[in-house]
């Protein structure tokens, strides 16, 4: 491999790495605001914010970004390739995310509501102040899945010709004929970014769970050590003092 061809790869790494991020910042404001909606008081919000999760969730992230890149323009609308593939990876994956900050929401402790109300918080400082210290924790292991996921959907951009990591390794394939070297260093490539991307969410989870006094999980490189009760087994004693 020549270093022209390296100049492609960490090109290409680049280019995804900022079309994971910009689609992924996007995302987490869809997942937050529809997220949040999903538990509103009100049915004809949850009613839309339900209407755009199924949507979403039930249509081909490939085909919004070939609408957004193809289509929209007959409609007088041009989107360069880049913010194309970014509005359709961050709307496909917001909706995803959406379900999970509802999820974590309703996981609060209706206890937490109730002392909430009781010292006369407004609803926005229940949530602020009460409600997303305590989700946003719970929130972090899916969102780094979806994280990662979202970073293998970036290879989707390439049919855009978005000079991303999965396009990149075309053109050298395309310049060299060796396939099986090409699409293996991609390979590796792409588990590093990710293995990054998983240390930093792991991170975060550990000072979130941490900002409101619990004890995070100890983790290794690549697992977490499930907690382990120490103690030996527990005997349970009749009233007559026989086990």
């Amino acid at each position: 491999m020549t270093g022209a061809l390296w100049e492609l790869f960490f090109k290409g790494v680049w280019i995804t790495v900022q079309l994971m991020v910009y689609s992924a910042a996007l995302a987490a404001v869809v997942a937050f605001g529809i997220g949040m909606a999903r538990t509103s008081r009100l049915w004809i919000v949850r009613f839309l914010s339900g209407v755009y999760v199924e949507f979403f969730r039930g249509t081909s992230a490939l085909v919004l970004m070939f609408w957004l890149f193809f289509a929209l323009p007959l409609l007088g609308w041009q989107l360069a390739g880049m913010w194309a593939g970014t509005l359709a990876l961050g709307l496909s994956y917001g909706a995803y995310g959406s379900e999970v900050v509802r999820g974590s929401i309703q996981a609060v402790a209706p206890a937490q509501r109730e002392a909430a109300i009781a010292l006369s918080f407004t609803p926005w400082q229940r949530m602020r102040k009460v409600i997303l210290p305590q989700a946003v924790p719970e929130m972090l292991p899916p969102f780094n899945n979806l994280l990662i996921e979202l970073l293998k959907g970036t290879a989707l951009a390439s049919l855009l010709s978005i000079g991303e990591l999965t396009f990149q390794a075309k053109l050298a394939r395309l310049s060299t004929g060796q396939s099986a070297q090409v699409y293996g260093i991609i390979l590796v490539l792409y588990f590093v970014i990710a293995f990054v991307v998983t240390r930093i969410m792991r991170l975060l989870e550990r000072r979130a769970k941490a900002s409101i006094g619990r004890a995070p999980e100890k983790s290794g490189w690549f697992s977490r050590r499930l907690p382990i009760d120490r103690q030996g087994p527990q005997v349970i004693t009749a009233p007559g003092g026989k086990p």
